[in-house]
């Protein structure tokens, strides 16, 4: 079986073909042979031939297949950098993220019950972020970069991505198409799917020279209408409005902001948010930190007041709109504050029951400290980074909490990355 293209390779690789067993998959998604040798795209049990020099190699043909080896869905699997494990069948797949998961809360001497994973699948992801390169006046190159390389794939499908994103495509590569007045500018599209269209905020067009043209605005205004885009921004300055972005949070209805952080697909959003709420089901009083515009606010809103903060004003300010789309809620009190610098304090918290937090990548550090030191009964985690999650679970288990259940949920399929939602009980 030969191996997948290396298109976009940045450099021919270096070192004699060998032979070689895999005995694992690796952190980010790579086969591990003895020494250690790390192979993409390649399975436990299998034998390859790979070039190369040091401890990454690239495959060049796989000997002796596994069983477990899938035919890949994407026409750009092997040289786009977006997916790691379209060639791993389903199942594995996700046992080999649960056991990682496992590893991580286990370095941390962690031990607990993991429920079954919750599943994203294909054509479910609402927000991408496509990078745009210069093509032709009337259309620019736009994909995904290029495994370990800053080189573009330029794409004509996304098969994790929601059909109206797929579809979209060559609109967006024309909407791309005015902004490289400058030669530094090395535009990103972030692109999401709301419910009154597709909302595309852009970043890395030069500013240091004016930005943007009138006519160049002009021409990105007018790709806008012609694709009957919701709305474009420019580093969350706006340049093009039809309709205010709008989605959907439990009960109401929320403006989204230029750039708004929703979770990727809207089906693992529903398992999470219902998750979140069954665990803070009987709560008198709920703090909700990093809150965003309010994916678990208002539903928690339905159980108990709500204390909901996050250092986005703009989120704040979305999520404060929103109530009035959602009459019979409990009280909420919207906070924008910065929980790093001034997380919300233990004495703040003494009518607090219940605390969800739903921090960035790196974790919840400060605001965990206070967690511990409060009277909190009940928290509950959200996180998109098992080690940080866990870092921040031993804090809470050394000041009398215990982990009672985990949710592993796969949002960004085909990816190392696992997310999940933790219970904590005094």
């Amino acid at each position: 079986m030969r191996a997948q293209p290396r298109r976009n390779h940045p450099s021919p690789p270096s070192g004699p073909p060998r032979e070689l067993t895999i005995e694992a998959v690796g952190g980010e998604g790579d086969g591990v042979a003895a020494g250690p040798a790390f192979v993409p795209f390649t399975l436990p049990g299998e034998r390859v031939v790979a070039v190369g020099g040091g401890e990454r190699r690239t495959l060049v043909e796989v000997l002796s297949a596994s069983p477990e080896r899938v035919a890949p869905p994407c026409p750009h699997f092997g040289a786009c950098g977006g997916c790691a494990l379209q060639h791993w069948d389903h199942a594995p797949y996700l046992a080999w993220k649960v056991e990682r998961l496992a590893g991580t809360l286990a370095r941390e001497r962690i031990e607990t019950e993991i429920l079954p994973p919750f599943a994203a699948q294909p054509a479910t992801r609402r927000r991408i972020a496509l990078h745009a390169r210069k093509g032709s006046r009337e259309a620019a190159r736009l994909g995904y970069k290029a495994r370990k390389s800053w080189d573009l794939v330029d794409i004509a499908v996304c098969p994790i991505s929601d059909p109206r994103l797929q579809a979209a495509i060559p609109a967006l590569k024309r909407l791309a198409a005015p902004l490289f007045e400058h030669p530094k500018s090395a535009p990103t599209l972030h692109v999401t799917l709301t419910d009154t269209g597709l909302d595309v905020d852009i970043s890395g067009v030069e500013r240091r020279s004016g930005g943007l043209s009138a006519d160049a605005r002009m021409r990105l205004a007018d790709q806008a209408a012609a694709a009957d885009l919701a709305s474009v921004t420019l580093d969350g300055e706006m340049a093009y409005l039809a309709r205010q972005p709008i989605v959907r949070l439990g009960p109401a209805t929320v403006a989204l902001p230029a750039g708004g952080f929703l979770q990727a697909t809207p089906q693992a959003e529903a398992a999470m948010a219902e998750f979140v709420a069954d665990a803070a089901a009987g709560a008198s009083r709920i703090a909700d930190l990093y809150c965003g515009v309010g994916t678990f606010t208002f539903r928690l809103a339905q159980i108990a007041p709500v204390l909901a903060a996050d250092f986005s004003p703009e989120a704040i300010r979305a999520l404060a709109g929103g109530l009035a789309t959602a009459p019979g809620l409990k009280a909420v009190t919207p906070e924008a504050r910065d929980l790093v610098r001034r997380p919300v304090l233990a004495e703040e918290l003494k009518r607090i029951d219940v605390a969800v937090f739903d921090p960035p990548r790196a974790g919840a550090a400060e605001q965990t400290a206070e967690l511990a030191r409060s009277a909190v009964g009940q928290v509950i985690a959200v996180s998109c980074n098992p080690a940080t999650f866990a870092r921040d679970a031993r804090t809470l288990i050394d000041a009398g909490f215990r982990l009672e259940r985990v949710l592993p949920v796969d949002q960004f399929l085909w990816s190392p990355h696992v997310e999940l939602v933790g219970v904590f009980q005094r």
